[in-house]
């Protein structure tokens, strides 16, 4: 195609071939020359292209010029001895087929003006595959959604290679409609699994993503939550912030809808390490805890190995988590009074006695309910006078309502020293004086001067 100079020149000599191909028949090769323009290097050019093979196979489509049913080979039909509309029909759809790879790579194009064009133009043609199915109903009135031409949107959307969230955004509007949201659904798990079959680990940013709505905004939607199983079980063993989100999601399951997952509390107790006092997300960790144990038909051993675990994170940790973990521990002796024997043996294993294995990652087999929360009276002996309090609470007997640790899980060394700070000192002790008169007085005056304490 001979194109004049400047994108304005190229706007018009694509129109030319669009105006030629649409009035006349014998003008069809024509589409070679706007197709070519869709390869260009030059951004501007590559616009213009979506623009016109938009509207030259959206009129074909309107107009009924493309071939309809299962697509045979170019080929065979070109050389057999078909009819010249057919062979005109099956050729163009070919084309047709062409320019719709061609925009489906052009979603991800370096340029996010050719991106866009590309996602209305695929759209569109989506939106008039609906209304002119190129592909024969089985019977009257059945409605045939594009799901091929469908997919190769959903799968340009959710590339592996790119982030495409601004591409995303511009395709959200089209979810108001209920046929698009579910075929969206269906070929976006054909495009994830593409994924989970080349990276077997989805990225860490995208489990975090979806695990921390999984408990409140994806289980309650799905008709099965079950399915959400093996997703949940394959984050939990990546550790950290994820396996515990992960639990939280298994925890619904369990509870609502009947699931068996016997690792569930040997996976909480694993998450478990000095660490968990310092890490970012040590609130959201002991809210969830707290959750995970508020069952008081958990096994006495069970509920006695996290105590004890508990108690000797305690000895290293610092003083705003021991004012939170403390009284957490303090609740568990509460809920499970078959616990309590780890705080009344009045002569405990001393600590090259214990037979508490720490190192033991089944809590069954920690032995914790042969031990006792020694650890609680060391810190009763805390540099801290408040962790000294909390610790005490072990001398009397426990009260039956639990202390909420709700204000304690986002307390932190700047908010204790700046308590601290506020706290007033002792009241001056109260004075009977005569004040002095002068360093040096007459004789007998200074010894007339006393101080009594009142």
């Amino acid at each position: 195609m001979e194109r004049e100079p400047g994108a304005a020149g190229v706007r018009r000599a694509l129109g030319r071939r669009l105006e030629a191909v649409l009035a006349s028949r014998s003008e069809a090769n024509a589409v070679f020359d706007i197709l070519a323009v869709l390869q260009s290097e030059d951004q501007e050019e590559i616009q213009e292209a979506v623009r016109t093979c938009s509207r030259l196979f959206g009129a074909l489509l309107e107009r009924g010029e493309l071939f309809v049913g299962q697509l045979p080979s170019e080929e065979m039909v070109m050389t057999g001895s078909q009819g010249a509309t057919r062979k005109y029909k099956v050729w163009m759809r070919h084309r047709y087929h062409s320019c719709c790879n061609r925009l489906g790579e052009l979603l991800g194009h370096p340029s996010f003006q050719v991106k866009e064009l590309a996602l209305s133009a695929l759209l569109k043609f989506v939106q008039l595959e609906g209304a002119h199915p190129l592909e024969k109903s089985k019977w009257e009135g059945n409605y045939l959604f594009p799901r091929e031409l469908f997919k190769l949107v959903v799968g340009g959307l959710l590339s592996p290679e790119e982030d495409q969230s601004l591409l995303l955004s511009q395709f959200r509007e089209y979810l108001d409609y209920d046929d698009t949201r579910y075929h969206t659904m269906q070929a976006a798990v054909d495009a994830v699994a593409r994924v989970t079959g080349q990276h077997p680990e989805l990225p860490l940013s995208l489990y975090k993503k979806v695990l921390l709505i999984v408990h409140d905004a994806i289980l309650p939607q799905l008709a099965q939550p079950t399915l959400m199983i093996d997703f949940l079980t394959r984050a939990c063993d990546l550790g950290g912030a994820l396996s515990l989100l992960a639990l939280n999601g298994l925890f619904i399951l369990i509870h609502k809808h009947n699931l068996e997952y016997p690792d569930f509390y040997r996976k909480l107790y694993g998450l478990l390490d000095p660490s968990v006092f310092h890490v970012k997300y040590r609130a959201r960790f002991f809210h969830l805890a707290d959750l995970f144990l508020s069952s008081s038909h958990l096994p006495a051993y069970l509920v006695a190995a996290f105590a004890k675990r508990l108690a000797r994170l305690a000895l290293t940790a610092p003083p705003e988590a021991l004012l939170m973990v403390l009284p957490f521990i303090c609740n568990l002796l509460r809920r499970h009074p078959a616990c309590r024997v780890l705080v009344h043996r009045p002569h405990g294993p001393e600590l090259d006695a214990d037979p508490y294995d720490p190192g033991e990652e089944d809590p069954a087999q920690s032995r914790a309910l042969e031990s006792s929360l020694w650890e609680l009276q060391a810190l009763q002996r805390h540099y801290h006078p408040e962790v000294s309090k909390a610790a005490s609470v072990i001398n009397q007997a426990l009260s039956m309502p639990e202390v909420s640790i709700a204000p304690l899980l986002e307390l932190t060394a700047y908010e204790i020293f700046e308590r601290d700070l506020k706290k007033k000192g002792p009241e001056p002790v109260p004075l009977e004086f005569i004040p002095a008169q002068g360093l040096l007085g007459r004789p007998g005056e200074l010894c007339a001067q006393h101080f009594t304490l009142s």
